[in-house]
């Protein structure tokens, strides 16, 4: 229950805090009358503050003034950790003995069902809510004069495990499924008898929950509320931590500290995260240690430099929350989790944020050569950590890279094997293997290609980047020699002009595509990065070399021969991003590379000079029209070509 004595202290919403849903729940529960769907289910990722909310809900109801009746009816909070609260077990019997202390009308009838069968405490849930809850509330007579009573499911996605004993001992929560859809089940039965109650559930969005709730027979009866949407988190944060960071100043002694400038760092790594919020404050409120000392850590580094947070109670019990969320997932489906978890972690600079991470998971499965919908069934117990849909609210120019990753220190404990354990993702071999993917894709482009194939796109815009990120250092190839040289064969076997033509096109690869499109071909990094071949493989190395070279002057002079100038292009965001990687493309060729420069890119530059009139005039016309940054990225390459010795 609420106030139990397991829960002490109970948590409950900073003052001031979530006052939006809180509006929310009241205007929906309506005290005398009931609302008009019964049951309301509030869903957050993980440390948004579910529970506190249950709590002081529960207590705002319970010390209600002004009523003749208590309109809190029963509390249910569920908890992992527990063994008689991580099941459904107790669920009807608590919620039956909570609705006579608040209905005490209903006390004789659930005596009297007790009374006759004492067994009834160990049949069926379904037995017990009919038996102590069902029929004492029809026994009643005429309902409609009941004053409606509020009933609160708290944590439902921490109901892992059934009742039922098993041969086998459970290690992980394999029947969390099951058990949390039988526990709704359990409660649209008590909702289709138009009992004077109501049903608050507050849970993670889990897949199962979520299209349970969302089924034909459950839905009309069901008011969703999103709170990740519902109300200003990083204002309720700045509440908390100002107020908290007040407190610990005034305990040390230093009102100066910390400063508004450590106190806007903290909010905004916060990213409106009540929990990381809640666990930097307890971290730092040490009375063995500095405060200011562990503030200015956390901020400046991540855990992955800072061990010390491995060791900090407040961070471990993080930790262990995600470990859980991990743990959920069947073991036999691990090894894949972690893959497309590096696979995002790679991947999520290449996506736009409004894109989102269902169809961002489609490409991946398709690059990596996994059945469809394999990436989405790999994650589907990781959707407290994880954002499903992106909804940026900023204009399509200025989008930034999708972040499916709710909380930053979720992905910091993932790339520290200190801390996720077995769990421990490797961002730099998610890399090369996603890298290998682009490369075995590109090899299905050809001339006849017409763009249609969203994965195709995706390798032909990213395999340069990944490529610099994963062998552009000798310590990067050194201890992977073998595996380098593979690389660069496959490189060998890709038609890279056909490719860069495509990628420059004018109607081949449109840019109001997902993926952020690269400026230039990242020449300097990706063609010497081949120079670090051993030196047996030289032959090897200048093949490669000479490969991407002249691959890329084929590409450049063919774009121009079709006439890719500025003067030839429909004025909109599209042609202004291909003539801006066109001319970077043309500007880096020529500048970066100390090898000879082919008849194809000095004719292009010189073609290119006769256009400069126009291309002035242009940016001069559509100046309000331009990305921030623009002339920036332009202005030094019009000026290189006008330079008389180019």
């Amino acid at each position: 229950m609420h106030d139990s004595n397991e829960r002490f202290p109970p948590p409950l919403c900073h003052p001031g805090t979530r006052e939006a849903v809180m509006v929310r729940i009241a205007d929906w529960y309506g005290y005398q009358q009931g609302p008009g769907k019964p049951v309301m289910w509030v869903h957050a990722p993980a440390g948004y503050g579910k529970t506190a909310i249950a709590g002081t809900i529960s207590k705002m109801l319970e010390e209600t003034v002004g009523l003749d009746f208590s309109p809190l009816g029963a509390t249910f909070f569920f908890w992992r950790t527990s063994p008689e609260r991580n099941n459904p077990s107790r669920f009807i019997i608590t919620i039956a003995y909570q609705l006579v202390v608040s209905i005490p009308e209903l006390k004789p009838h659930i005596a009297n069902a007790v009374s006759r069968n004492p067994m009834i405490l160990r049949k069926a849930l379904e037995v017990q809510l009919v038996k102590l809850i069902v029929e004492p509330f029809k026994a009643l007579g005429e309902l409609r004069d009941i004053p409606n009573r509020l009933v609160i499911i708290d944590g439902l996605d921490e109901c892992i495990n059934s009742e039922q004993e098993s041969p086998v001992e459970k290690k992980y929560a394999e029947d969390q499924e099951k058990v949390q859809v039988r526990v709704l089940d359990l409660i649209h039965t008590l909702q289709s008898h138009h009992l004077p109650l109501s049903f608050l559930i507050l849970s993670r969005p889990e897949a199962w929950i979520k299209q349970h709730i969302g089924s034909r027979s459950f839905s009309d009866s069901v008011e969703v509320v999103d709170l990740y949407e519902v109300g200003d988190h990083m204002n309720d944060v700045e509440k908390y931590v100002r107020a908290e960071l007040s407190r610990i100043a005034e305990n040390i002694g230093d009102e100066e500290w910390p400063g508004e400038d450590i106190v806007q760092r903290f909010i905004q790594k916060t990213n409106g995260h009540l929990l990381y919020a809640s666990t930097v404050i307890r971290h730092i409120d040490d009375p063995y240690d500095e405060p200011q000392k562990r503030l200015n850590d956390i901020l400046d580094a991540s855990s992955r430099s800072s061990p010390d947070l491995a060791h900090s109670t407040p961070f471990s019990s993080l930790y262990e929350l995600y470990r859980r969320i991990l743990r959920s997932c069947p073991e036999s489906n691990r090894s894949l989790m972690i893959e497309v978890l590096e696979d995002m972690i790679v991947a999520r600079d290449y996506f736009r944020e409004d894109f989102d991470l269902r169809d961002a998971l489609a490409v991946l499965d398709s690059v990596s050569g996994r059945a469809a919908g394999c990436g989405a069934r790999a994650i589907r117990g990781l959707h407290a950590v994880l954002h499903l849909v992106s909804k940026p609210n900023r204009p399509t120019h200025f989008l930034r890279t999708l972040n499916p990753f709710i909380h930053s220190s979720f992905v910091e404990f993932l790339m520290n094997p200190m801390l996720s354990l077995g769990f421990a993702v490797d961002q730099k071999k998610g890399g090369r293997r996603l890298l290998w993917k682009c490369l075995e894709c590109m090899t299905a482009i050809t001339s006849q290609w017409k763009g249609e194939e969203s994965h195709l796109r995706f390798a032909l815009q990213t395999f340069r980047s990944l490529w610099v990120n994963a062998w552009s250092s000798e310590e990067d190839i050194r201890p992977r020699q073998d595996e380098f040289v593979r690389v660069v064969k496959k490189l060998l076997t890709v038609d890279l002009i056909t490719c860069f033509i495509h990628f420059f096109g004018v109607r081949s690869l449109e840019f109001s595509d997902p993926f952020f499109a690269l400026p230039n071909l990242i020449e300097p990094k990706f063609v010497s990065s081949l120079e670090h071949l051993p030196k047996e493989s030289d032959p090897l190395a200048q093949q490669a070399i000479v490969h991407v070279l002249s691959s890329t002057d084929g590409a450049l002079g063919h774009l121009h021969n079709r006439g890719l100038t500025a003067g030839k292009f429909e004025w909109n965001y599209s042609s202004k991003l291909k003539l801006k990687a066109y001319l970077e493309t043309i500007y880096d060729r020529s500048t970066n590379s100390n090898r000879q420069k082919s008849e194809d890119v000095a004719q292009a530059l010189d073609n290119l000079r006769g256009d400069l009139e126009k291309v002035s005039t242009s940016l001069k016309d559509h100046a309000a029209e331009l990305p921030v940054g623009w002339s920036f990225h332009i202005g030094p390459i019009t000026d290189y070509i006008r330079q008389d010795d180019v």
